[in-house]
């Protein structure tokens, strides 16, 4: 029989070298790796029980928790395939993805009874179990698994067997499935522990969503594969995080913009002791140079990252060591990766420091969409992933990631990105979040138009439009000016935290 070297061995692996380490902290309980990996036999010879077999879909729909772990594991412990879903997903949406996955069972949090119930009633045939808690419908994780054997599993689990069916956020249309094959995720967990300075006695604080692809797959698994600690926390709580900083020493962890920004705004942020605070990394949007300069002052290094579900999700990686020379970069390419700039008109390479799509190439790109050849065929062409984002490489080899290709509109005959304008307006003083669209206009073509939320201690004697587009003069070149500036109290963004910039455009009123 083919030796398993599949993503389920990992915490069998990791318990035979050192099974007395803490693998997992969670609200008070501490798990050591060989109590892990026996949680992981006992779950998957239950999924094995009940009739889960070779690439079938296995489901999770909850906020971050150990049995999200424990099911990821368990499942390619078999050679069926975990599938993630977004808690924050509404009944129908979340159904959407159980049925396009064709999941037999699902894993739901103790948040997500109601959602459950809801599935459970159409889809009698599924196999529902609560992750914690006595309420709602099906069976009990922990009793399951107390009626299981924790023996290894010895099966046969392929390199190319999809390991993961994580879906797109879906802000273009209907989700996508893209599927991602054992191969893939080990070689993103290779770039991750390559480009990252992760040791063994790593504490990682696992705070960003673990049903998102990044918290998941750029910090988590790797730090397990190196045997250091998780800390896992529900949700994001700004307050509780620099608290758990603090006592428990963490030295890293993956946020979005939103969090770091939230924490570098708590009141009590400049006198907490992060020493032990190494390095973030940061991923999901680009993050401000006001920012970034925040932490460096506290001698926490931003590591950003860009990439994407389809890719695993790492492309691209600013290195703790470039952190500071090379603010507001993505960084160099990751070790197994390629990365080519063309014109999305001739499908040209375009020079250096000329704005071109991102393509992508290397082990870690996922096989494809799950039942859409004709989106994996536009997605996939000659062995290169067509990301879709705008970017521009520097003659030492560092990307600045721009913008969406369908965000960006053209001004007066000049190419303008919403995102350079977005991070020119989070530079001022009183803008907390910004986003920028582009509409028609008569003179220039196209214009952007601009709504931002400001911050708390502006909200008393707050700016006008004007008057912030006239403190933008002084960051950006004119053209890049948008035309109005809105002022609205929150933007609006999906369940995966993206924000809906079609809800930005019917909000706008023309101008006759």
């Amino acid at each position: 029989m083919k030796v398993n070297l599949g993503i389920g061995t990992y915490p069998r692996r990791r318990a035979v070298v050192r099974p007395e380490s803490i693998a997992i902290e969670f609200e008070g309980t501490s798990i050591t790796y060989g109590q892990f990996s026996k949680r992981v036999n006992r779950l998957a010879h239950a999924l094995l029980g009940l009739g889960v077999k070779h690439q079938d879909r296995v489901a999770y729909v909850g906020f971050n928790h150990p049995a999200l772990l424990e099911v990821f594991f368990a499942a390619n412990l078999i050679g069926a395939i975990p599938v993630l879903v977004n808690p924050r997903l509404s009944a129908g949406e979340i159904d959407y993805i159980i049925e396009d996955s064709g999941a037999s069972v699902i894993f739901y949090g103790v948040d997500l009874i109601q959602e459950a119930e809801y599935l459970q009633e159409l889809h009698p045939e599924i196999t529902m179990v609560a992750v914690e808690g006595d309420e709602g419908p099906g069976l009990r994780r922990e009793a399951l698994k107390e009626a299981s054997s924790d023996l290894d599993i010895e099966l046969s689990v392929s390199d190319d067997d999809i390991a993961l069916l994580m879906y797109t956020s879906g802000t273009t249309g209907r989700p996508k499935g893209a599927m991602l094959s054992h191969r893939n995720l080990y070689f993103n967990y290779f770039n991750a522990l390559l480009g990252q300075e992760i040791e063994q006695g790593a504490v990682l604080l696992s705070v960003a969503p673990l049903f998102h692809i990044a918290g998941l797959n750029m910090t988590t698994i790797p730090v397990i594969m190196k045997g250091g600690k998780v800390i896992i926390h529900r949700e994001f709580r700004p307050a509780q995080v620099l608290d758990e900083i603090e006592q428990s020493k963490v030295s890293e962890s993956f946020m979005v913009p939103a969090m770091v920004d939230m924490l570098s705004n708590d009141p009590s942020f400049a006198d907490r002791d992060l020493s032990s605070f190494r390095a973030i990394m940061v991923g999901g949007s680009p993050v401000s140079e006001r920012v970034l300069r925040i932490w460096q002052a506290r001698g926490v290094k931003i590591v950003q990252g860009f990439g994407m579900t389809e890719t695993a999700p790492g492309a691209c990686l600013l290195e703790a060591a470039d952190a500071n020379t090379h603010l507001g970069t993505a960084g160099r390419a990751h070790f197994f990766t390629d990365i080519k700039l063309v014109d999305p008109k001739t499908g040209e390479e375009v020079p250096t420091g000329t704005a071109g799509e991102v393509l992508i190439r290397g082990p870690h790109v996922m096989a494809g969409y799950w039942n859409r050849p004709e989106d994996t065929a536009s997605a996939l062409k000659d062995g290169w992933y067509h990301s879709g984002d705008i970017a521009i490489k520097d003659e030492n080899g560092y990307y600045t990631i721009k913008d969406r290709i369908k965000d960006m509109y053209i001004s007066g005959g000049e190419n303008i990105y919403p995102a350079e304008v977005e991070q020119g307006l989070q530079e001022l003083e009183s803008v907390l979040d910004a986003a920028v669209i582009g509409v028609p206009d008569e003179r220039w073509g196209e214009t952007g138009i601009a709504f931002v939320s400001l911050r708390n201690s502006f909200l008393e004697n707050a700016p006008t439009g004007p008057e912030l587009r006239a403190e933008l003069g002084n960051v950006l070149a004119r053209y890049k000016l948008p035309r109005e500036i809105h002022i609205i109290d929150q933007l609006p963004r999906n369940a995966t935290g993206k924000i809906q910039k079609n809800i930005l455009r019917d909000s706008i009123i023309p101008i006759s």
